[in-house]
């Protein structure tokens, strides 16, 4: 793509005028599709008893430090010292990479003030010095909902069910809760003979399920020492198309992993009042491959989309190894910028307003501004025409380019009936209006244009 730009003086290097890479301008039509997501997913969340919470953009580098592992360390946007200490090179502050470690620095601050359990959402920008791709970015929206405080899978399901509506209310289609445990896993490992030393590293490889080919899965599982057979049973029993069965079956020796399959069917019994029986499913192979999941876990699949558009599960400790309290932790999280991405086809039509007011010359400014402000007192957007030109063809073309759905002409005609021209500008019929009625007649208008 050509970066559009001019030539500085002395013939310096060009200016770029593209945002800077893994970051986006959203002119109004996107600005307002994403906050009519947003507000969906707040009045979703907010009816099941979960309350905003807001943090900084950035943190104090040692909160973040060493809460996302060497990889993630290596992700952080570091902020250098500034003032006297600026010439040190030196970073004591970084924005903030995710919306988990700012609420375990909030739980730790504030434990004695929250509600116990303490259910917070939040939905904002985060940072990541990570490589640009398509669907990847540096900086990009969270949507994260958790429950602190709370051991029960009612927390858990109902995670679930705010994530599951709030895809409905999105307008998301075809999409399938993937439901396993951590103590499932724990269970398959230990049915299946692999090693402790080598559980960790298997689990990373079976992570790829949804990636690689089973020959490739059993190839590399041998490669990290698991015994070639062992990782080829493995292998079958995960991706069989009885899965679901033949793992229950190869739980029945492991007490952890039982318990496990107790976590999956008290999770899939709680949410099966609000959640279609074909939307959630017991899924062996998953895994989520972050270590610091303790329990039920789950991801969000799409038709059409690789990878998950959502995900979560519970992590009982997590919050205490980033800086907080040692408390029971659940939660989830959107992949907001992927579901806009499945929807951006399905825009609504550019309408930067409603009514769009005609200036017929210099001597009815007044008069168009009054009616301008008695159709935002009726709720709609309007706006008088600002351009120079005089002729109501010129101003109609602009009303249309607004998207504006009634023009309103006031003119000569106009001044001397005390009335004013309302034109449907989608119809072109035209109405003689009452000037004093035109917000009421404005206001029914919409309301029988949205019905």
């Amino acid at each position: 793509m050509t970066r559009r730009g001019f030539v500085g003086e002395h013939g310096r290097m060009p200016m770029q005028f593209d945002p800077p890479s893994g970051t986006r301008d959203f002119l109004a039509a996107d600005v307002e599709a994403r906050e009519r997501a947003f507000a969906t997913i707040r009045s979703v969340f907010t009816s099941y008893g979960f309350e905003p919470l807001q943090t900084p953009a950035f943190e104090r580098l040692d909160v973040l430090l060493g809460k996302y592992g060497e990889e993630g360390d290596k992700l952080i946007f570091k902020i250098l010292r500034r003032g006297e200490h600026e010439a040190s090179g030196e970073a004591d502050l970084a924005l903030r990479y995710d919306l988990t470690v700012p609420l375990a620095r909030v739980a730790a601050a504030y434990g004695s003030q929250l509600p116990a359990p303490y259910k917070r959402y939040a939905i904002g920008p985060v940072w990541r010095a990570d490589r640009p791709g398509r669907g990847r970015y540096r900086e990009f929206i969270q949507c994260d909902l958790d429950t602190l405080g709370s051991t029960s899978a009612m927390a858990d399901a109902e995670v679930i069910c705010a994530v599951h509506d709030a895809l409905a209310g999105l307008g998301v289609t075809g999409f399938r809760f993937l439901l396993n445990s951590r103590h499932v896993l724990a269970g398959l490992l230990e049915a299946f003979g692999v090693p402790a030393e080598l559980g960790p590293d298997v689990l990373i490889t079976l992570d790829k399920l949804d990636k690689l080919a089973p020959a490739e899965i059993t190839a590399e599982l041998a490669g990290r020492g698991l015994d070639e057979a062992k990782a080829a049973e493995l292998v079958a029993a995960m991706t069989a198309p009885d899965a679901a069965e033949r793992i229950r079956a190869a739980l029945k020796p492991s007490e952890e992993g039982l318990a496990g399959l107790d976590e999956v069917d008290a999770a899939m019994s709680l949410v099966a009042g609000q959640v279609p029986a074909d939307r959630v499913e017991f899924t062996p192979r998953l895994v989520r491959g972050l270590s610091y999941y303790t329990g039920p876990i789950w991801e969000v699949s799409a038709q059409g989309v690789p990878g998950s558009i959502a995900g979560g599960g519970r992590y009982d400790h997590l919050i205490e190894q980033a800086g907080g309290p040692d408390v029971a932790a659940t939660g989830g999280s959107l992949g907001i910028e992927r579901i806009l991405l499945l929807s951006a086809g399905d825009a609504a039509p550019d309408r930067r307003l409603d009514v769009a007011v005609s200036v017929m010359g210099p001597g009815y400014a007044p008069s168009s501004f009054a009616l301008a402000a008695a159709a935002r007192s009726a709720g709609l957007r309007s706006s008088v025409y600002l351009g120079s030109s005089g002729k109501l063809g010129r101003q109609l073309k602009w009303a249309s380019g607004t998207g504006a759905r009634w023009a309103l002409i006031y003119g000569a005609a106009e001044e001397e009936a005390g009335t004013v021209t309302v034109r449907d500008m989608e119809t072109g019929q035209q109405s003689a209006v009452l000037v004093p009625d035109l917000a009421g007649y404005l206001r029914r208008a919409a309301a029988e244009r949205n019905n």
